[in-house]
């Protein structure tokens, strides 16, 4: 019985220090940044459904994504402190601590791009395809120079 409980304690013990490596993580600028991209695609994602016509026009959604293309440009930079260079499969490239005011550039012309967008709503189809010509533009301008190539 002793060597039962001692059994599930290790194992308890082991789950919980994994837990805690795990969240620990997740604070990492790598991870955050891998997450901000990955709500900015998503968000990228559901306007080009609308664009191609895979899903009808919604306010909502064309609303909701262009505000977190806005929110993610804005906070992205602050995720690059000296250090984060590699670790946790980071894709940026070391060109972004080479010439930081560049990259902080780009993101403000993303953020600028989605604000400019968020104020005239797009109100079809059409419209929704220029934004997400004009915002996925300045996405690949960035990739381009910023993203490490996999």
């Amino acid at each position: 019985m002793k060597m039962k409980l001692g059994a599930i304690a290790l194992v308890g013990l082991c789950l919980g220090v994994g837990m805690a490596g795990m969240a620990g993580a997740a604070d990492e600028p790598q991870v955050v940044r891998a997450g901000l991209m990955k709500k900015a695609g998503g968000a990228l994602g559901a306007m080009a459904a609308i664009a191609k016509g895979e899903k009808p026009y919604d306010a909502a959604t064309v609303k909701t994504s262009l505000t977190t293309l806005q929110d993610v440009a804005k906070a992205f930079p602050e995720q690059f402190p000296k250090g984060s260079e590699t670790g946790f499969n980071t894709e940026a490239s070391p060109k972004i601590w080479e010439n930081m005011d560049d990259f902080k550039a780009h993101a403000k012309k993303l953020e600028t791009a989605a604000a400019t967008q968020l104020a005239t709503l797009p109100a079809d189809q059409a419209g929704v395809g220029a934004a997400v010509k004009a915002i996925g533009g300045t996405c690949g301008e960035c990739h381009q120079i910023y993203r490490l190539k996999r």
